[in-house]
Formats: C-alpha cells, sequence, structure tokens
C-alpha cells in the first residue's frame, strides 16, 4: 500500500511541476486571440489561467505539499539517509525533469485536458491561496501583457515562413514585413526625382508629335505647370486624351482639380493616409522652401509594401529613381 501511495504521489508530484512551468508559460493574450479564432483547448485553459496569481498559489502549493508527504512515506519503507536519497532521485527525474520538459512542449493540450483537475485543486486550496494571490495582485499588480515591437515582429513572421509546420509563404512574408517597415521611410526615398520627372506646360499643344511621346512614356498621370515645374496646376490624365481633337492645348484638357503637395520629410503612412482622405493618386514633393522635388504616387506606396516593383507593358523605365542617379553622374 505504502508503495502505492508513494507512485501516486510521485505522479502528482509531476503533474504539479509540469502544470506550474506548462500553464504560467501561456500568455493570456496569445490565449484570447486563439479563443477568438474558435480554438477550444485556449478556451478551456484560459478559464484557470486568467487569475495568474491564484493559479500559481495553488500549484506551488500542491507541490510543495505532494513532496513533503512524499519525503514523510518514504521514510517509514526506508531509513533516513536512502529514503532521503531515494525522494530526491524521485523528485527530481519523475517529479521535475520529466514532467516539465514534456508539458511545456505541449502546454496548450495538456492544459486544455487537465483543466477540470485544476479548477479542483483551485477550489481545495482556496481559502489558503485566495489571500495570498490577492496580495500578489495587489502589490505586484495585473500580469504585462506580451508586446512585441516592429523588428521582433518580422523576425516572427520570417521563422514562420522557415517552419514547415506554418502556412506562411514567400510572398505573404515579403508583404508582411513591407507593411511594417514601411512607415519608416520618407517621401524622398521613394519619389521620382525632379530630374526625371514627366510634366507638360499649360500651354503645350497637343499636336501628333507630343501624343506620340506621352504614348510612349507611358504615365497614366502627367503633372501640369505654369512657366516652370515648381508652379503645378494639376495633372493630365492620359485617358482624357482618348479621341481628343488635335492641337488642342494642355490647359484645355488636365484637370484644375486641387493639386496634393506634401513634404519631402513625410512618413509613408502618413502618405497614405493623406491620398486616402484627399482621393488623390499623386502628389508633388516639396522642400522647406516649398521648391518641388519631385512626384510621388500612390503605386509607389504600394510597391514598398508589397516590396516588388509594379511593371506593366507601357513602362519604359522600372526604376526611375536609378535612371535620375545615372543621370546625375552623366553631368
Amino acid at each position: 500500500m505504502d508503495y502505492f501511495i508513494v507512485i501516486v504521489l510521485v505522479l502528482l508530484s509531476g503533474l504539479f511541476s509540469g502544470l506550474t512551468l506548462g500553464l504560467l508559460s501561456l500568455d493570456k493574450n496569445e490565449l484570447k486571440r486563439k479563443i477568438s479564432l474558435g480554438n477550444k483547448q485556449a478556451k478551456k485553459v484560459y478559464a484557470v489561467r486568467k487569475k495568474g496569481n491564484l493559479l500559481l498559489c495553488t500549484l506551488l502549493l500542491g507541490n510543495v505539499a505532494v513532496n513533503s508527504t512524499l519525503a514523510i512515506f518514504l521514510g517509514n519503507i526506508a531509513s533516513g539517509v536512502v529514503a532521503g536519497l531515494i525522494a530526491t532521485g524521485l523528485i527530481v527525474i519523475f517529479g521535475e525533469i520529466i514532467p516539465q520538459a514534456s508539458f511545456a512542449r505541449y502546454a496548450l493540450a495538456v492544459g486544455a485536458q487537465t483543466a477540470w483537475l485544476v479548477k479542483i485543486f483551485i477550489i481545495i486550496l482556496f481559502p489558503i491561496c485566495w489571500p495570498i494571490a490577492w496580495i500578489l495582485d495587489k502589490t505586484l499588480g495585473e500580469e504585462m501583457p506580451t508586446v512585441y515591437s516592429k523588428k521582433e515582429l518580422m523576425k516572427i513572421v520570417e521563422e514562420h515562413e522557415g517552419s514547415k509546420e506554418s502556412d506562411v509563404d514567400a510572398d505573404e512574408e515579403r508583404i508582411i514585413k513591407g507593411a511594417l517597415s514601411f512607415s519608416n521611410k520618407t517621401a524622398e526615398q521613394i519619389m521620382t526625382p525632379r530630374t526625371v520627372v514627366y510634366a507638360l506646360a499649360s500651354d503645350a499643344v497637343l499636336d501628333k508629335k507630343l501624343l506620340n511621346k506621352i504614348k510612349k512614356e507611358g504615365f497614366t498621370r502627367i503633372p501640369v505647370y505654369e512657366k516652370t515645374i515648381d508652379n503645378a496646376l494639376g495633372v493630365l490624365y492620359a485617358k482624357d486624351l482618348i479621341n481628343i481633337k488635335p492641337n488642342r492645348r494642355v490647359e484645355e484638357i488636365y484637370r484644375k482639380e486641387k493639386t496634393l503637395s506634401v513634404n519631402k520629410t513625410i512618413k509613408l503612412d502618413n502618405l497614405l493616409n493623406t491620398f486616402i482622405k484627399s482621393k488623390n493618386h499623386l502628389a508633388f514633393v516639396q522642400d522647406e522652401y516649398k521648391g518641388l522635388e519631385g512626384v510621388v504616387t500612390l503605386e509607389d506606396i504600394l510597391e514598398e509594401i508589397i516590396r516588388q516593383e509594379i511593371v506593366d507593358e507601357t513602362d519604359q523605365v522600372t526604376d526611375l529613381q536609378k535612371k535620375a542617379r545615372n543621370k546625375k553622374k552623366k553631368k
């Protein structure tokens, strides 16, 4: 009978030890996310995990009680020194190492299966554990939620993409990382520089030669200016040139809507919001003196997010910034 009790006590010691490490390693916010996605195991575990200090006190007190009882029973079976060695070996191997290694790996699954038993332990030890847990709650406060930085999130995405168990593929990884990092860049870093901006003067005549050049350039939106490019008036839409009468002036065709001008230091997330609110797809990038630095489009921001050039059959140059640098070197 004593041997049977010893076996039961060793199993209980392992259960308490494993549950302590396994359940408390599960983040409450992560469990909430899993619950919102319909994970039934997370729902069972969260019922006992939500009051962390009460759970901690219950499991630790139970573990201490079981280990103390185990030492007493072994003392009745063997001599003092032998009983101490046996108790130490059983507790360390079967009550600590093996259960903690197992529960740490399968914390959610094991926790869900034993949640009902943990609730019983909490009820039994509640009169002793609740006051201690209450003091801990008041002195230490609520558990701090796990918050990841952008760099940590990108690293997590990389690890998921490289794992066979994850359904995140390389394209999704690229887009997620782009969405997390694009707000660190400014309009100046992605704009089409002034030196390679294709723009038209308002008094330009749309003859056959100019229309062919516009078609060759392949731009759907062309800035229109008066006298100098610093004085932007609006945007000429390529689709508005379909079936127009020849030799009309640009000022007769371009859309005289309010132009969108932004400072070159504006962050891309703010620029994206500006595009959405203003319902514009093109903005003039200015320096601190209101001089034109270049133009930036909604497409430029999307390319930063997906980390890939959006190229169609009409594009003559895929990287206008590179073209501007080469042009500057030639000078």
